[in-house]
C-alpha cells in the first residue's frame, strides 16, 4: 500500500506539470510549504545558518538547499524538468484542405507514432503586457483541443510496414474542421487570464491529455506521461524534504533542456549549479574543497528490459521492472558512474535496505546519455548515474513500477541523510 501511495503522489505531481515551467512551479510550491524561501540570482544573498532556500533560473530550472554556516561538503541530487514534446511555432493556425492546423516542431527525441490519435492540448508560458512592461504567466489549456491523425493503411501501406514520420508533414496537429475556427490565441489568453492582444511572446508545447494510472495484476505498474524524467524530479524532491540534517549541505538541482543537449543558460552545461554552490560557500576555495569532499547522483530513468525484445539488451546487465534502482554504466562516459561513485552509492543503499540493479548498453548499441557527465565538466564531484527502470522511454506515455519508485525515494532520502567522507581512497559512510 505504501508503494501505491507514493506512486499516486507521483501521478498527481505529473498531472500538475504539463510543461517544464509547471513542473518547477509545482516544486516551488512544495518547497515553500516546507519552509524554503526563494532567492533571486540578481540579489545579494544573506544566508542564515540552518536556512532553507531555493533559486530559479529562467522559470524552468531550480536549485534548492539547506544552508550550513560552514560548508564542508555537498550532497547533490540532480534531475531534469523537460521531456520530449512538440513546441508551437505560432498561435496562428494554417488552413489546408479545409482544415485548420497548428504549426509545431519537435523538442527532443520522441517516439512520433505514440503521439498520434491521442487527445492533446497546450501548456507553457506566455509574456503579456502589464503596467510598466511585461510579465510571465503560466498557461495550461485544460480541454481536449488537438489531435495528430494517422493515415489509414488502405491509403498508405507503409504505415503498417515501414512508417517513418516526417515531422513537417505527418506530425502536424489538427485544430479545427470549422470554416471559422475559434481563435487559438483567445483560448491561450483565457487560460492565462488575459486578453489575446496582450500576449507579447510565448513558449508553448503540446501535452497529452491522459492521466497517469496504476495497472497490472497487483496494481504495481505505473502508466503515465512524462515519467522520464518527472519521476526523478518527484523522488529527489521527496527525499530532500524527508531527509535529516547532517554536516553536509544537501542540494536539489533540477535542470531544463536535457532532452536537447543541456547546453543552455539553464541546462546542466551552464554555470547555474557552480554559481549557486559558490554563493553558498562564500568563495571559490571553500566551494572547491566542499566539492572534493562531496557526492552527486544524476537521476534519470533507465531502460528496463523489454518483454517482447530482450535481444536489444545485454541481458546479464539489464534491469527489470520491480527489481529496484538501476545504476547506469558506460565505458564512453555517457554515464558518469565509476567504481568509486558506485561503491559510495551501493554502500548507502545497502545501509538503507534498497534493491539495486545494473544497466549497461548492449556493446554494439550506443544507447543514450544524461546530464551527469555534462554537469561534471562544470562541477567536479564524485558522481553516479542512477535511474528508475522503465519501458517505452520517450513515448508520449511510459511504464514503470511503483516498488522501484519507492526504492528511489528511500535511497535518495538515505543519501541526503548520510555522513559521507570521500576525501581519501577509504570512504566512510555513517
Amino acid at each position: 500500500m505504501q508503494n501505491k501511495n507514493i506512486a499516486k503522489g507521483l501521478i498527481d505531481f505529473i498531472g500538475g506539470a504539463p510543461s517544464a515551467y509547471h513542473a518547477i512551479s509545482e516544486v516551488k510550491v512544495r518547497l515553500a510549504e516546507n519552509g524554503y524561501r526563494e532567492l533571486c540570482e540578481g540579489d545579494e544573498w544573506c544566508l542564515e545558518d540552518g536556512g532553507r532556500y531555493f533559486v530559479v533560473r529562467n522559470s524552468s530550472s531550480l536549485i534548492a538547499f539547506r544552508h550550513r554556516k560552514e560548508t564542508k561538503s555537498f550532497v547533490i541530487a540532480a534531475s531534469h524538468s523537460d521531456f520530449p514534446t512538440f513546441k508551437l511555432k505560432s498561435l496562428d493556425p494554417t488552413r489546408t484542405a479545409g482544415y485548420s492546423k497548428i504549426a509545431v516542431e519537435k523538442y527532443g527525441g520522441m517516439i512520433p507514432y505514440s503521439w498520434m490519435d491521442r487527445p492533446l492540448s497546450i501548456a507553457g508560458r506566455v509574456y503579456v503586457k502589464c503596467e510598466g512592461g511585461v510579465e510571465e504567466k503560466l498557461v495550461k489549456v485544460e480541454r481536449d483541443l488537438l489531435v495528430i491523425p494517422s493515415v489509414a493503411p488502405h491509403l498508405d501501406r507503409s504505415v503498417v510496414t515501414s512508417f517513418a514520420a516526417n515531422p513537417a508533414i505527418d506530425m502536424i496537429p489538427l485544430y479545427s474542421a470549422s470554416a471559422e475556427p475559434t481563435s487559438l490565441a483567445s483560448l491561450v489568453a483565457e487560460a492565462a487570464g488575459t486578453d489575446a492582444d496582450a500576449i507579447v511572446s510565448h513558449d508553448l508545447y503540446l501535452y497529452v491529455r491522459e492521466d497517469g494510472r496504476l495497472l497490472g495484476d497487483d496494481g504495481g505498474l505505473i502508466l503515465s506521461p512524462k515519467l522520464d524524467n518527472l519521476a526523478s524530479v518527484y523522488s529527489t524532491l521527496e527525499a530532500l524534504l524527508a531527509s535529516r540534517d547532517t554536516t553536509a549541505t544537501p542540494v536539489l538541482a533540477v535542470f531544463d533542456n536535457e532532452e536537447v543537449g543541456s547546453e543552455t543558460k539553464q541546462g546542466a552545461a551552464s554555470s547555474f549549479l557552480y554559481d549557486t554552490l559558490l554563493e553558498i560557500s562564500g568563495d571559490a576555495r571553500t566551494a572547491r574543497r566542499a566539492l572534493a569532499c562531496g557526492f552527486m547522483v544524476s537521476v534519470d530513468n533507465a531502460h528496463a528490459i523489454h518483454p517482447n525484445h530482450p535481444e536489444l539488451y545485454d541481458c546479464a546487465n539489464a534491469p527489470i521492472l520491480g527489481g529496484g534502482i538501476a545504476i547506469k554504466y558506460n565505458a564512453s562516459q555517457r554515464y558518469t558512474t565509476d567504481a568509486r561513485s558506485a561503491a559510495i552509492f551501493k554502500s548507502v543503499c545497502d545501509t538503507a535496505g534498497v534493491r539495486l540493479q545494473s544497466y549497461h548498453n548492449r556493446a554494439d548499441l550506443p544507447g543514450g546519455s544524461t546530464l551527469g557527465s555534462i554537469a561534471n565538466t562544470k562541477v567536479a564531484v564524485a558522481t553516479v548515474d542512477i535511474g528508475l527502470p522503465q519501458l517505452a522511454m520517450h513515448s508520449s506515455v511510459e511504464t514503470a513500477h511503483s516498488s522501484d519508485l519507492a526504492d528511489m525515494c528511500a535511497a535518495l532520502t538515505a543519501l541526503y541523510s548520510a555522513e559521507i567522507d570521500v576525501k581519501s581512497s577509504k570512504i566512510v559512510i555513517k
